[in-house]
């Protein structure tokens, strides 16, 4: 007897659809075909083992299942589920009327229990898309599939209790979620405040205009300044995910494998925050089968490289294409497979080896040229793609012991929402541009005219304080950012002198 079930895999963030035709026939052979790997493969145990636990039975004739399309790799422990079930029809254990109009997903114990799966809400928005009624699939990830509307979504414990529902033996109750409660629920909540940062004025209105507008930031300073608690606060004041962001995000992570089962729905924008030690493949993504890297964690959100000199010269330099095209590709021989990378970079670091060059108080113990050095492991073209360099220095004790109160971040995110809105409707007809720090060369000759005033001011710095010629396209973005910030329509003088002060390693004399 023949029967279809259906299953789904994952490439990149996108899904696809797999039909599993189990055949048996007269005979004693069991064949997987349809390019199964090793996890696949090895089904048959814990199927057998799992019908043998619970008194199913196992049929002693041949056995031939077909995943199809035949000519795409199959990977991963996910297909259990819908062989068995196909196996279980085909000796007609369960009722085979409704097993087409679902997709079934999930990893079988020995025991017959369901454990939980990655990639689950590309799969549930591909199934809702293909027209499948619903999904079968453990019970921890029934609440993210559930974010999907239109589906209907059954978590499960057991092979038996999936038996049961086809058979119709037993009610069972649908995964259901009021989406817009869960997302605007949760989209404001915090755990940290800029209103926790004693001082660091400068900082935090660095950071305001990076947030205003899409910008990367570099903070130097020495250790103990601040720069890894103000960074952390950063998304704190980034508008909030739109439903759309929040999806593409949730995506990401599941695919990953990085999504809370009692959540569903990413609402805040992701931090990130890999170790120096990362591999390059770690970092952009990557691996024999393509898995989402950090910066494809980080999308709609931040991606924080403290200590930025450590990282390798190579981990560094995979960046530079991300970073321009907001996305990257992972090329393999048969298959190429795109992950979104639209995320702020933040980086920090310490202005020399022992980390008190341009100290206040202590003094810097590196032999000449030493700081040079130590700055030249970030490459230009690296710095080139990075828009406010900020010089973080310590707190004094008197603001440290102060009992005043900063501004909160949800005042500052006010402002930035405010200076978003304006580069959305400057932006409306610009495929791909949302933020002025996407601007490309002719965008800047639209809409980051200076007058003569400001072009002078621009040119004796650029001649005084020896700001390299890439240092001219950045200056003019946050410039335009900080008119934003000011809801003026051009760029005044004093916006362009507050951003020239954001363009520290641009200095010829900053190193010494």
């Amino acid at each position: 007897m023949l029967c279809k079930t259906f299953g789904s895999a994952v490439f990149g963030v996108d899904a696809t659809t797999i039909t599993i035709e189990v055949n048996i026939t007269r005979g004693i052979n069991y064949y997987l075909v349809g390019l199964p790997d090793n996890a696949v493969k090895e089904s048959q145990q814990r199927i057998k083992s799992a019908f043998s636990t619970n008194d199913l039975k196992w049929p002693g004739k041949e056995i031939t299942i077909n995943m199809a399309p035949a000519d795409i790799r199959k990977e991963g422990s996910v297909f259990d589920l819908p062989i068995a079930c196909g196996i279980l029809a085909a000796t007609g254990q369960i009722l085979s009327q409704k097993l087409e109009q679902y997709i079934l997903l999930g990893e079988l114990s020995l025991d017959g229990y369901l454990k939980p799966v990655k990639g689950i809400l590309p799969i549930a928005l591909r199934a809702a898309k293909e027209g499948f009624k619903g999904l079968i699939i453990p019970q921890e990830n029934a609440s993210e599939a559930a974010v999907v509307e239109n589906m209907e979504v059954y978590g499960m414990n057991h092979l038996n209790d999936v038996i049961a529902f086809f058979n119709e033996s037993q009610p069972f109750e649908k995964v259901q979620i009021n989406l817009e409660q869960l997302f605007y629920d949760k989209i404001h909540i915090n755990e940290v405040d800029f209103s926790d940062v004693k001082g660091q004025t400068t900082i935090k209105r660095a950071f305001e205009i990076a947030a205003a507008g899409g910008h990367n930031v570099l903070l130097i300073g020495p250790p103990g300044a601040g720069k890894s608690m103000l960074a952390k606060r950063l998304p704190t004041i980034l508008p909030p995910m739109s439903l759309a962001e929040s999806l593409e995000t949730t995506k990401i992570h599941s695919v990953a494998g990085k999504t809370n089962a009692d959540k569903g729905l990413i609402t805040t924008r992701p931090f990130r925050k890999p170790h120096h030690t990362i591999s390059d493949v770690a970092l952009v993504g990557g691996g024999g089968f393509p898995q989402p890297g950090e910066i494809s964690l980080a999308h709609n959100g931040v991606l924080f490289l403290d200590e930025l000199p450590e990282y390798k010269r190579t981990v560094l330099e995979v960046m530079r294409q991300p970073l321009e095209d907001r996305q990257v590709t992972i090329a393999r021989a048969k298959f190429t497979v795109e992950y979104p990378a639209g995320f702020m970079l933040v980086a920090a670091m310490n202005p020399c080896p022992c980390g008190y060059y341009n100290h206040p108080e202590k003094d810097c113990v590196c032999a000449p040229g030493i700081v040079q050095k130590y700055l030249n492991r970030i490459s230009g073209p690296l710095l080139d793609r990075i828009d406010l360099h900020v010089e973080v220095t310590p707190v004094g004790f008197d603001e440290l012991s102060g009992k005043q109160k900063s501004e909160t971040s949800s005042t500052i995110r006010d402002r930035v929402i405010a200076a978003r809105s304006i580069q959305e409707k400057r932006f409306k007809t610009k495929n791909g541009i949302h933020a002025n720090s996407q601007m490309e060369n002719t965008d800047l000759q639209t809409y980051c005219k200076i007058d003569s005033t400001a072009s002078d001011l621009l040119k004796t710095a650029m001649e005084k304080l020896g700001l390299s010629a890439r240092a001219y396209d950045r200056i003019l973005k946050v410039s335009r950012t900080i008119a934003d910030l000011d809801d003026s329509a051009t760029i005044q003088v004093q916006h362009l002198a507050e951003a020239i002060n954001f363009r520290s390693l641009d200095r010829d004399n900053w190193a010494g």
